[in-house]
């Protein structure tokens, strides 16, 4: 088919459009800049224009706003236009078209779950306008009829959001962690672009996506980042990241720590991947399959 990608000049955006054109399909990129394979039709999301779907017969969209860059109107302005409006533009221009909409599981309510999450899973409550913005584009994409993919934690080859944040917690040589060491899942790359690729043929609806089993924290972030797990309280943490963004807001920079980033490495989500498996998706790829490739000659 004459696919679409939105964002594929991004990290993960242009690893699905590789994996797209592997698959065999025409790929069009369509951004602000092109993507690594394909043509490129100009877009910018934040712009109140539709993108130019002319021709094609399918869309993966995945341009967004990401990061974590603390509360404030203007920053909550900018993900909405991006992460909500541009959704529904592009859903509009789509069509009927088919959509793949990546989204995240940061859209589930934060705090302890009793078990896997599931894609009726409690949604809302938020800490971040990431949280807020992509659960409302999530919604929209779902009432347009999508297929909705939720990873969680997306790493990879040239990640420019996990791992910096992660390395934020190192402190001479010791990661600190708020609370007792957790399982959580964590999606490679490749297998979200895998299922990117899968999903043009999958029902509307959502799906969780990550790799097939989730990891235990302490012991993936000491491989990750070469340093020891150090426990802090939760509330301790939580009240860090209140001081943090009190002095980035007037400093007017990106706090170093969030209540949403103390959050995510708290409480360890674990997704269910059900749904996804009973439309033929196995994720292959594996965070040691990741480190051995960082290490190898």
């Amino acid at each position: 088919m004459r696919i679409v990608v939105t964002g594929a000049s991004g990290f993960c955006g242009a690893v699905v459009a590789r994996a797209a054109a592997a698959a065999g399909h025409d790929v069009v990129s369509v951004g602000r800049r092109p993507g690594p394979v394909g043509v490129h039709l100009p877009w910018d999301a934040e712009s109140g224009d539709y993108p130019n779907l002319a021709g094609a017969e399918a869309v993966v969209h995945l341009a967004a706003a990401v990061g974590d860059p603390g509360p404030g109107p203007a920053v909550e302005r900018r993900f909405r236009r991006i992460n909500v409006d541009a959704t529904a533009r592009l859903l509009d221009a789509a069509a009927g078209r088919p959509v793949v909409h990546v989204s995240s599981a940061s859209v589930y309510a934060p705090g302890v779950h009793s078990g896997p999450v599931r894609e009726d899973g409690p949604i809302g409550d938020q800490h971040s306008a990431y949280g807020r913005t992509k659960a409302a584009g999530d919604r929209v994409a779902l009432d347009g009829g999508a297929v909705v993919l939720r990873p969680r934690a997306v790493y990879g080859p040239g990640d420019p959001h996990l791992l910096p944040r992660l390395r934020r917690v190192v402190r001479g040589g010791r990661a600190l962690l708020p609370g007792p060491d957790t399982r959580m899942s964590l999606t490679a790359v490749e297998n979200l672009a895998d299922a990117c690729v899968a999903a043009l043929a999958w029902p509307a609806g959502a799906y969780n996506i990550a790799d097939a089993h989730p990891y235990p924290r302490d012991a993936t972030l000491k491989a990750v980042l070469g340093a020891r797990p150090l426990h802090v309280p939760v509330t301790l943490a939580n009240t860090a990241a209140a001081v943090a963004g009190a002095v980035a807001s007037r400093l007017r920079r990106s706090p170093t720590l969030t209540r949403y980033a103390v959050d995510q490495l708290a409480h360890g989500l674990v997704l269910d991947l059900t749904r996804a498996r009973e439309q033929g998706y196995e994720p292959k790829r594996t965070l040691p399959d990741f480190l051995w490739d960082r290490t190898a000659p």
